[in-house]
C-alpha cells in the first residue's frame, strides 16, 4: 500500500476529547461538545480500505462518472469480502481518480453512506479475541506474520488493544514496515487521524508491540491482531 494514495480521506471522529493529566502522565478525556457527527467508524473504514485495496483498481485517465455511477461502484466493492482478493480481470474499475485517498475526498458523502454503520465496530466477529491473555510468544508470531502480510500485499487490519484497560479499543491498516535490528517498525493508516499514518513498534528484545502517542491515545504498551483475516476473525 502507498500512504496516502490508498487509503481514505474521511475522518472517524471519537466521541471525546482526549488529554494527558500533567501530574500523574494519565489518559483523560472530556465529552466532546457539540458531538461529532460521524463516529464509531473505525473499523468499517479500516474494512473499507483493506477491501478496496483488494477489490479495486483506478483508472485516473478515464472519464468520471455522475454520482449514482460512483455509488454503484463503491457497493459493487463493498459487497466483496474483505478476506479474500480478486483474480486479475475482477476487480472493480474506478475511472477519473489514481487512488481511495483522492476518490474519498472527492466524494465523502457517498463513502460515509456506504462503509458501514457505527454499531459493525461493535460486532465485528473478532472481538472475543480481545478478552483472552495475550502471551509474547503469540505476539512475536503475530508480529512476523503481520510484516509478512504487508509485504505481500495483504493490508492487514489490525485490532488495537488494552483490555481489560481500554485505553485504546481501535481499528487501522498497516501500510508499510521496516525492520531494526530485532523490532519491526510498522505504519498505520488511521481512521482517527488519515491525513498522516501512525507508529506501530514491535520491540523484539521484550515481545512487546509499542504504540506512538495520537491525539487519542498518550501511547505505550497494547496487544495487537490480525481481523478480517478468516472465518473467526
Amino acid at each position: 500500500m502507498v500512504f496516502p494514495r490508498d487509503t481514505l480521506a474521511i475522518t472517524n471522529e471519537t466521541r471525546w476529547i482526549y488529554g494527558k493529566d500533567p501530574n500523574t502522565g494519565a489518559q483523560v478525556h472530556v465529552v466532546r461538545d457539540p458531538p461529532p457527527t460521524y463516529s464509531l467508524r473505525c473499523f468499517v473504514l479500516s474494512r473499507t480500505v483493506k477491501r478496496f485495496h483488494a477489490h479495486a483498481v483506478f483508472e485516473p485517465g478515464a472519464a468520471q462518472l455522475d454520482e449514482a455511477g460512483y455509488r454503484a461502484r463503491i457497493r459493487a466493492v463493498l459487497w466483496r469480502s474483505p478476506r479474500r482478493r480478486s483474480e486479475a480481470g475482477e476487480a472493480v474499475v474506478i475511472p477519473g481518480y489514481d487512488g481511495l485517498f483522492a476518490f474519498s475526498e472527492a466524494w465523502p458523502r457517498l463513502f460515509q453512506e456506504e462503509c458501514g454503520k457505527g454499531w459493525e465496530s461493535y460486532v465485528q466477529r473478532g472481538h472475543w479475541r480481545m478478552v483472552f491473555p495475550f502471551g509474547r510468544r503469540g505476539q512475536e508470531r503475530e508480529a512476523a506474520e503481520l510484516a509478512a502480510g504487508v509485504r505481500d500485499g495483504r493490508a492487514p487490519v489490525v485490532h488495537l488493544v488494552d483490555f481489560p484497560g481500554l485505553k485504546v479499543n481501535h481499528a487501522t491498516v498497516l501500510c508499510d514496515v521496516r525492520q531494526e535490528g530485532v523490532d519491526w517498525v510498522f505504519h498505520m493508516y488511521d481512521p482517527n487521524t488519515p491525513a498522516v499514518p501512525v507508529e506501530l513498534r514491535f520491540d523484539g528484545a521484550r515481545r512487546q508491540f509499542v504504540m506512538a502517542p495520537v491525539p487519542y491515545f498518550v501511547g505505550g504498551d497494547i496487544d495487537v491482531y490480525e481481523v478480517y483475516c478468516g472465518w473467526l476473525k
